[in-house]
């Protein structure tokens, strides 16, 4: 309490590098985020020096978190960034039996401690709002699920990479605890 934390929106890859930690949002498309990313020269290049060379934390929300898989299989098959390996593919809604884009409301299971649920209760509700879903092939990644058409993947943990796919920013005092607890790491 009362230390002070500068945050700042930046995609300038000199701030980026001197920063303690990076949040990496994603709003719309798979593809579109990438895209975004390799459209500003030197920043796929900057994120990987300080996620995966230097280890520093870095948060992926929403799209974000997708962002760490090989591959994206929204509008066309994409690359990723190859952190977590594994695919982004859209929700099997059982042929309609449920809504997508998923939006709302879910509980959360908590399947391992993880640094960013300190003193979150299992079975928190958390907001989401997604039509596709990350499916990495180490389960041990996994640190929550929720429960739409099939036990989705909601956060992960790897080191010093974590993401989630529901937005802590829209979910209430509990969803700001988890940016607290990234940035208190």
């Amino acid at each position: 309490a009362g230390d002070r934390v500068k945050i700042e929106v930046t995609s300038d890859l000199n701030n980026i590098k001197s920063s303690d930690k990076v949040v990496l949002p994603g709003q719309g498309s798979f593809k579109s985020c990438v895209d975004a990313l390799n459209n500003i020269n030197g920043l796929v290049e900057t994120l990987n020096d300080f996620a995966i060379s230097k280890k520093k934390p870095l948060l992926g929300i929403c799209v974000g978190l997708q962002m760490f898989a090989d591959v994206g299989y929204e509008e066309i098959e994409t690359k990723g960034l190859g952190w977590i390996s594994g695919k982004v593919s859209k929700i099997d809604n059982h042929n309609g039996k449920y809504k997508l884009p998923h939006i709302g409301w879910n509980q959360i299971n908590i399947l391992k401690e993880s640094k960013i649920f300190k003193d979150i209760k299992n079975n928190s509700h958390m907001y989401f709002v997604h039509s596709y879903e990350f499916v990495p092939e180490d389960k041990n990644v996994v640190s929550a699920i929720t429960e739409y058409s099939s036990n989705i993947v909601c956060s992960v943990e790897k080191e010093n990479i974590f993401g989630t796919q529901f937005h802590p920013e829209k979910s209430d005092k509990i969803g700001l605890k988890i940016i607290n607890n990234f940035i208190n790491l």
